[in-house]
């Protein structure tokens, strides 16, 4: 068994239930310690949440993807829950490196990378530094080549402010990552400021020239009709620049959020995409 083969060199099995529930695992090797969800079996597929969140934005898809067959492996940020690690001097070749020594020490085989939001940039970062480890890429919501308006941007600063009042914050994360008529009450939680600063600051360290591409595996790219900070634009131009790999499909009501937004039409096509191409 993968874990067992792992487990001395930095792997450590914190739970062993059944193949249908989840594993808990903690990938530690050189100053990194990475928590670790894993459920199902099947091809695997590895999510990594938005900017100053964790895993558990993951919660309804991952049941949906385990239930179509495929195994899900969940790595926390450093900083969130049990992980942990250097949050200093990184760029977002060490945050991929996180996520390849997670999918290295859960399977042999090469996985589908699946980024949110902020997570694209580490999803195409670990597709174009471990190209043989990747099978496919899925991006939630990619940005990081258009500018982002202030107002928008203020909004994102200040849904990590949990200290205001709570209809204020409410507003800052509805204008932030939801469509116009979705609740935002589901993110109301879950906001990690100090990590956020250190992706942020990963981000700027890192060349754009460097991730953009995000390696030259097929990818699906999920984008939201109504993502101010990650508009269509973005899309449009991966679609452009890569029209033989990348796949562009448009979901309407919906914004940087996604996945609370439309779940199912989020799971659906996921699926339906990996189907197709796997």
């Amino acid at each position: 068994m993968v874990l067992a083969a792992h487990i001395f060199c930095g792997l450590m099995l914190l739970q062993t239930p059944g193949l249908s529930e989840a594993r808990e695992l903690m990938v530690k090797e050189d100053q990194r310690s990475i928590h670790v969800e894993v459920l199902g079996e099947g091809l695997p597929v590895v999510l990594i949440p938005s900017l100053g969140r964790g895993a558990q934005d993951f919660d309804d898809l991952k049941m949906r993807l385990v239930d179509a067959g495929y195994q899900v492996i969940l790595p926390q940020p450093r900083g969130i829950g049990q992980s942990s690690g250097l949050t200093v001097g990184l760029t977002l070749q060490d945050l991929a490196a996180d996520v390849y020594a997670v999918s290295k020490a859960v399977t042999n085989s090469p996985v589908i990378v699946v980024g949110h939001a902020f997570g694209n940039r580490v999803a195409r970062t670990f597709a174009s530094e471990y190209p043989q480890q990747t099978k496919g890429v899925i991006l939630l919501a990619a940005g990081g080549s258009t500018n982002i308006p202030k107002e928008i941007v203020k909004a994102l600063r200040d849904s990590f402010r949990t200290d205001l009042p709570e209809a204020e914050h409410l507003e800052a994360v509805r204008l932030a990552f939801f469509a116009e008529g979705n609740e935002p009450a589901a993110w109301r939680d879950g906001w990690y400021p100090e990590v956020a600063i250190y992706q942020e600051a990963a981000t700027k360290a890192t060349p754009l020239q460097s991730w953009w591409a995000g390696g030259v595996a097929p990818m699906l790219v999920i984008q939201p009709l109504e993502d101010r900070v990650a508009p269509p634009a973005n899309a449009d131009k991966l679609l452009k620049a890569y029209p033989e790999r990348v796949k562009v499909q448009k979901l309407a009501y919906a914004g940087h959020a996604l996945l609370p937004e439309q779940p199912q039409q989020v799971a659906d096509t996921i699926i339906s995409w990996l189907r197709e191409r796997f």
